[in-house]
């Protein structure tokens, strides 16, 4: 058990038995699925922003999930919604950040930003005002008039998350964003994302992934996606859930740099792979 000081603060993202069937099927992808996140505050500590790591096997319905949180995708019953608000998600509140890392690679990159800055909203001033802000925040400042492909691999990520963060200053969802990357550059994208949520307590990143020790690494909450099974015939239900919600820090096992020394993390990261297995 955790001997950390937190408390939860306001609702900050609801989802709200949300199902969604494909058009011309009777099988659902998503099954009355629900979940909360709400402001965790450290009183005596530093900035805490939410990291929520959504897991689950490859091919049980999180991109969709995913989707439907970005208001990409409308569910087919219930809804998503962010701070209380009194309209589900739409698009351009939350921002997405895929795999790729995707940038438009004709503008430069103080444009890739104040383009993002416009279609949110802002003028011309205070997009451009805004992501000079964002890219003194990641170091970025020297790189403004630079093209994505003069860029680094890792510059090139902080532009494109950066240029989510125009749209919205305080939704994030990141797809995957571990896949593929080596060890070393996998802890670097591990250290941003906890950047990230540090610059504001109520910034809130859900990453998604199936990398159950990279996710475990950041997150403060995980949720588990998966089937369940019916408990006559034992067998997976049509349509994913979250079936398991986690509180890392009430386990010990968040807001440290040496988690991955704690032979908890190993126990837990054992645990659900397990889980893995037994709901795919």
């Amino acid at each position: 058990m955790s001997d950390i000081n937190y408390e939860f603060g306001e609702l900050l993202l609801h989802i709200d038995n949300v199902s969604f069937t494909p058009e011309g099927s009777d099988s659902p992808i998503l099954r009355n699925v629900t979940g909360a996140i709400y402001d965790i505050r450290q009183p005596d500590g530093p900035v805490r922003g939410q990291i929520v790591a959504l897991l689950g096997p490859s091919g049980v319905g999180k991109t969709t999930l995913f989707r439907i949180m970005a208001g990409l995708l409308e569910p087919t019953s219930g809804q998503v919604v962010l701070n209380s608000q009194d309209h589900p998600v739409r698009p351009g509140q939350v921002g997405v950040v895929t795999q790729s890392y995707r940038v438009f690679d004709h503008r430069r990159v103080l444009g890739n930003l104040m383009v993002a800055g416009r279609q949110a909203g802002l003028s011309k001033k205070d997009s451009r005002e805004k992501a000079r802000e964002l890219l003194a925040r990641f170091g970025l400042t020297e790189h403004e008039g630079k093209f994505p492909k003069q860029l680094s691999g890792g510059q090139r990520q902080r532009v494109a998350i950066a240029q989510q963060l125009m749209c919205s200053e305080r939704f994030l969802l990141m797809d995957e964003p571990f896949s593929g990357l080596d060890p070393v550059m996998k802890h670097r994208v591990c250290e941003l994302i906890i950047e990230v949520s540090a610059l504001h307590e109520d910034n809130t990143i859900v990453v998604v992934s199936h990398d159950i020790p990279a996710a475990l690494s950041i997150a403060d909450t995980v949720w588990l996606m998966g089937q369940d099974r019916d408990p006559n015939s034992g067998e997976l239900v049509p349509g994913a859930v979250i079936i398991d919600q986690h509180n890392l820090v009430d386990m010990g096992i968040a807001w440290r740099e040496d988690v991955e020394r704690d032979p908890r993390f190993h126990d837990f990261v054992d645990e659900l792979g397990e889980r893995f297995r037994q709901i795919h």
